[in-house]
């Protein structure tokens, strides 16, 4: 099933926020606006433009419940299921429960879900149980870091495919799995996905160019593992230089939306055996598009029942 997304740009933005950036290379606040209720068509074209220029934004959640959040992400398009294969929250099919008691311990970097053919375009996170300390979120500036790449080495990432896969290496993770995260991870793979995307993917709205690699990235397509493996890395250490990187220290009745096209992140889990849960609810995105035009194509693993094929305008590559 394809629809259109509820896609805008920074031309049609009409409405004026308080933008306040959290760092240089991405990242603000967005203060003063009420996200509980329904937003009219100017702030929500103002929102999707900051979106583009700062790839994340921090919303005051206050009195935002799960109803809230959903119909605050549906503003932007089509709401994807929880997951493909991690059951929703009870009743909130929208909704997955991002919870460290329950195996919600994401980290590593990835981008969500890009072992499927349509990743999600955005992603909503709403904090509901924080610890007194730890536990913050690193988002990444993917688009900096192709910026950032030598020009050699930026003309043969243009040129590369990667095969995502929710089958990876947890063992890599650096933290021995206990039984309800071995649990955790039985469900995660009980349906088997291969995509191949771009490593260059160009964003559909800013025609920016940004490294779609993360952690569900686990070869590229005609190398092998090992070869694979050391030119992932190199490129990866561009998307996590610190530069790149906002730090997102956790405060109650907070929402953090992301643009999942041209970000990376990780939930650092450093917060010892606190309890930390957050509600993640994301939108439908497009296909993936290569700098020369070329779409992702599924090797295994149909997902129809967790997202639709979002349509957005064709645009310049950058």
């Amino acid at each position: 099933m394809t629809v259109t997304a509820h896609e805008v740009t920074t031309a049609d933005a009409s409405a004026e926020l308080d933008i306040r950036k959290v760092t240089g290379r991405i990242g603000a606040r967005v203060a003063g606006l009420d996200i509980t209720g329904e937003l009219d068509s100017g702030t929500v074209a103002a929102v999707r433009a900051a979106l583009n220029t700062h790839k994340a934004l921090v919303f005051d959640a206050t009195g935002l419940d799960d109803e809230g959040q959903q119909r605050f992400a549906a503003h932007f398009g089509e709401l994807t299921t929880a997951h493909p294969t991690v059951p929703s929250l009870d009743g909130s099919p929208n909704i997955l429960r991002v919870d460290s008691e329950q195996g919600g311990r994401a980290n590593h970097w990835h981008t969500d879900v890009t072992f499927v053919l349509s990743p999600p375009q955005a992603s909503t996170l709403r904090s509901i149980v924080i610890p007194p300390y730890g536990g913050e979120t690193l988002i990444a500036n993917s688009a900096a870091a192709y910026r950032d790449l030598p020009e050699p080495l930026r003309a043969f990432a243009d040129t590369l495919w990667a095969v995502h896969t929710n089958v990876y290496d947890y063992a890599v993770q650096g933290r021995a799995l206990g039984e309800r995260h071995e649990e955790h991870r039985e469900v995660f793979t009980s349906i088997k996905y291969e995509t191949a995307h771009p490593v260059v993917r160009v964003h559909p709205l800013t025609g920016e160019r940004g490294l779609f690699i993360g952690g569900f990235a686990q070869r590229i397509v005609g190398l092998s593992s090992s070869e694979s493996r050391k030119i992932l890395d190199l490129l990866q250490s561009y998307v996590t230089r610190p530069e790149n990187v906002l730090r997102w220290r956790w405060s109650p009745n907070e929402l953090v939306l992301f643009d999942n096209r041209i970000t990376q992140h990780y939930a650092i889990d450093n917060y010892d055996d606190l309890p930390r849960r957050l509600h993640r609810v994301t939108v439908a995105g497009d296909i993936p598009v290569s700098i020369e035009g070329q779409r992702s194509y599924s090797i295994e693993g149909d997902a129809s029942h967790y997202t639709t094929v979002a349509e957005v305008a064709a645009t310049t590559a950058a």
